[in-house]
């Protein structure tokens, strides 16, 4: 079927595919640095492990090991994607320059400079994230300690990073989404589970009583059900972000990483509930299999009902921010990059390409019926001649040609790395 076909079959359900191809293209998804890297960053020893609850498996070859490496990496991405793409970084990838050295309560936005050069020469925003993982102060706390030494160490750090945030929005425009996650917790049954919220709660507010312009930074508090090694007891629960960020409008606002549920939640569910709350939210969208083990974004049905309830609820309207988290070192990095980005931009254009208004008035008129046969027709309509359509607009290769550019790029490029 032509893409001339496939929009007089979708115009009969009354959906506009231009307008559908129109609103998508404005729409900004983060891209996360760290799954070029492993979430090495630069700022520790790249050859200690990670801590902190976050483990990275595989050891395929090309990983970047340099800010230039890890930059061409992802310019090889955005060649291959369409779609408006913001970048995300974490505090760990600070540029220092030659014989300069920062720890993390001392980061300045002077440390960013070549990312914000880096996404301005290419278009881009960027989102921010502090990082609270893999360095000598987790004790295995950080924000939670009833250290106050290390507490104050991590609170200085949240700090330096809404500074860096501001200067991010300042320099690109747009928003910067900040974001706040700990693996604060303990292996086994803790004999004190209020106090460290406590403590982790009046961190945060000392984070962001730093000064800051909420319409261009935007900080989230983000929640988890466990970590490795603090399998018992997390101390950001969703209940904790959930009712911090309730008790805190014009601050901060919650992200739901659909990885940090028990198997059996579902985070396109959660988005309606919180949507008739608050006024924005945040997404960090990823594959858990079994646990939250960040696996590459596919165009699965759970990412297509996620998609599917930011566009019901207006959530393209800037009300929800949409941001991928994965990083998967089995497999050649790059094509994991562009092979969740992709996945990400086919399940937005699947949902703006329903026809939600009759959906919801059978719901509306108890048709259900009706419903569920319009529905599964939906799921064979044309979709494929529309995304090849939005690929071809946009200047980027189809499925099918976009892959073999990625193995002349490991051939030219990554398999140089050793």
């Amino acid at each position: 079927m032509s893409y001339s076909e496939a929009k007089e079959r979708y115009a009969k359900l009354g959906v506009d595919v231009e307008a559908a191809m129109a609103k998508l293209r404005d729409v900004p998804v983060s891209l996360h640095c760290w799954q070029g890297d492993d979430v090495r960053g630069f700022d520790t020893d790249p050859s200690k492990p990670l801590t902190g609850g976050i483990q990275t498996t595989g050891n395929y070859p090309g990983r970047a090991r340099t800010p230039e490496e890890l930059m061409a990496d992802i310019d090889e991405v955005l060649k291959l994607i369409p779609g408006k793409v913001k970048m995300n970084l974490h505090a760990s990838y600070a540029i220092f320059e030659k014989g300069e050295w920062a720890d993390r309560d001392k980061l300045e936005p002077k440390h960013f400079k070549k990312w914000v050069d880096f996404c301005r020469e290419r278009g881009l925003g960027c989102d921010f994230n502090p990082t609270f993982f893999s360095h000598p102060k987790c004790d295995p706390l950080t924000l939670s300690s009833p250290n106050e030494e290390t507490r104050r160490f991590w609170i200085d750090h949240g700090k330096a990073s809404i500074r860096i945030s501001q200067y991010l929005a300042d320099e690109l425009g747009g928003e910067c989404v900040m974001n706040i996650w700990t693996g604060d917790g303990f292996k086994d049954v803790p004999g004190d589970r209020m106090g460290p919220r406590v403590r982790y709660r009046e961190a945060i507010d000392e984070i962001l009583s730093e000064p800051y312009d909420f319409n261009k930074v935007k900080p989230c508090v983000e929640s988890k059900v466990f970590g490795i090694g603090v399998e018992a007891y997390t101390v950001g629960s969703a209940e904790f972000a959930l009712s911090y960020a309730a008790a805190n409008p014009g601050k901060c606002i919650p992200l739901m990483d659909n990885g940090h549920y028990h198997p059996t939640e579902v985070v396109s569910d959660k988005i309606p509930a919180l949507l008739a709350f608050y006024p924005e939210i945040a997404l960090h969208v990823t594959r858990p299999i079994r646990w939250d083990s960040d696996h590459v974004v596919l165009y699965d049905d759970e990412t297509r009902e996620i998609a599917r309830e930011i566009v019901r609820c207006g959530g393209l309207e800037g009300r929800v921010k949409i941001a991928l988290d994965y990083f998967d070192a089995s497999i050649n990095r790059v094509s994991a990059w562009t092979t969740g980005f992709r996945n990400m931009q086919k399940a937005l254009l699947f949902a703006l390409l329903q026809p939600d208004a009759e959906e919801k008035r059978l719901q509306d008129q108890g048709d259900f019926t009706a419903l569920m046969v319009l529905q599964e027709e939906l799921k064979t309509a044309p979709f494929g001649d529309v995304w090849d359509e939005y690929c071809r607009r946009q200047g980027k290769p189809l499925d099918g040609e976009w892959f073999p550019e990625i193995r002349k790029y490991e051939a030219a490029v990554l398999s140089k790395r050793v």
